[in-house]
């Protein structure tokens, strides 16, 4: 009776070892669920510092103009037999239109994190035709002439640097803050200027200023060309049109060509509200490795090293009749999950990819220290640390190449199952 029952318990001792190792997987996603909560808090305090930084420097900056505003009367409802006038704008933009900018990286500090400003000097120059009355169908009469203005709008004005000089034909005019709050823009820069019917105006200016994050040009001539240049080494293009770009190690240099045929709003109008930068172009100009999201997108295979690692230490034990107890299995759960605490401590200060070293040859050592003393084996030892080594390696490897991810993933968990189920036919249950 004993044989039977100690043969029945020796049978059956493997599958609840092995039921056991899988409760102990599903328990350590707590853990690793806590730390990926423990990354969003890091990551929260590295935006906080951010906007902490960028509030005092200037935001995102967007350029548009310049727009030439020319208010109108036109005859308004009749009230007590008297005919009343009405105010109205019609708005023009430039036939020509040239931006030339030179942006230069300003990095910061607001603790332990590091902030990418930068400060930017702007050429633009360029030209109105004539004023078409007749498309716009309005009686020059009715044109207020002295009240024709110029209007250029910037995103965050704080960061300005000096004022807005406007030369305009043979004058040079200043721009002035004011909320203006037309059918274009709600704040801008403006200045009265001169308008001549039938003649062509010629207009140029400098501006300096700072931002952060990301620099847009709105393309309001009929025909613009926009050159950004930069020692930014990193950009990322954005809005509605891509631009003809060169990239070095010394930074970069791209040139957009746009015509008002790609626009969604015309040349001239009246009255009609337009969102100007909704054709908006430009770079977004931040630092482009992100620390916390590659820890995040490691902390998502948690489970998967967890399995790894245990089904090699199982099959190790097993065909080598070796005896581990499920609390040592915690141990070296418990190891595999502190190698992504390290990972995001150390990456504060180091970067990812040598916070990725440092914390896996930890890791590694520690868990090889420990099983060598489990199972007094110097082979076994170097065996289960050749696994880890070639798993943090390869998860390594799906976490730069992003865009292979996912074929490289399905591909080294089939080869693992392969060998995982190559070496479990020497398990004898």
């Amino acid at each position: 009776m004993e044989t039977i029952a100690a043969s029945v318990w020796q049978k059956s001792k493997l599958l609840i070892k092995c039921l056991l190792i899988g409760g102990l997987v599903l328990l350590l996603l707590i853990p690793a669920y806590f730390v990926q909560e423990l990354i969003k808090e890091r990551e929260e305090r590295q935006k906080e510092a951010f906007s902490e930084v960028s509030s005092k420097w200037a935001g995102r900056q967007n350029i548009t103009g310049p727009v030439l505003v020319i208010p109108y009367n036109e005859a308004g409802p009749t009230i007590n037999y008297q005919i009343t006038t009405v105010k109205k704008y019609a708005y023009v933009l430039p036939d020509k239109l040239s931006i030339q900018s030179i942006v230069k990286p300003e990095k910061r500090y607001r603790g332990i994190y590091e902030v990418m400003l930068y400060s930017s000097d702007i050429k633009i120059s360029g030209k109105f035709n004539e004023i078409p009355w007749q498309q716009l169908k309005i009686d020059p009469a009715a044109i207020l002439w002295s009240e024709a203005h110029v209007c250029i709008g910037l995103s965050d004005a704080k960061g300005l640097k000096e004022e807005i000089k406007l030369t305009w034909n043979d004058s040079t005019v200043t721009l002035n803050p004011t909320s203006v709050d037309n059918a274009v823009m709600k704040d801008a820069f403006t200045s009265v200027v001169k308008v001549e019917p039938g003649k062509e105006i010629n207009f140029s200016s400098s501006i300096s200023f700072n931002g952060s994050e990301q620099l847009l040009f709105t393309p309001v001539g009929r025909e613009t060309t926009v050159t950004l240049s930069s020692s930014w080494r990193d950009p990322s293009f954005t809005g509605g049109q891509l631009p003809d770009h060169r990239i070095s190690d010394t930074g970069f240099v791209a040139t957009w060509k746009s015509l008002s045929h790609t626009r969604n709003f015309p040349q001239a109008w009246k009255e009609s509200a337009y969102n100007l930068e909704s054709s908006s172009f430009g770079a977004d100009l931040f630092i482009p490795v992100n620390g916390y999201q590659k820890t995040m997108r490691s902390v998502k295979y948690a489970i998967l090293c967890i399995l790894l690692t245990f089904a090699a230490f199982f099959i190790i034990e097993t065909v080598n009749k070796k005896s581990v107890h499920p609390f040592q299995y915690a141990l070296i759960g418990a190891a595999l999950i502190l190698f992504y605490t390290l990972l995001l401590s150390i990456s504060e200060y180091t970067g990812f990819n040598i916070a990725y070293v440092i914390a896996s040859i930890a890791t590694v050592g520690l868990i090889a220290w420990f099983v060598k003393g489990v199972l007094q084996s110097s082979k076994l030892t170097s065996i289960l640390s050749v696994v880890l080594v070639l798993m943090y390696s390869y998860l390594f490897t799906i976490l730069q190449l992003q865009d292979y991810s996912l074929i490289l993933g399905s591909i080294g968990l089939f080869l693992t199952l392969a060998v995982i189920m190559h070496f479990s036919k020497k398990i004898q249950w």
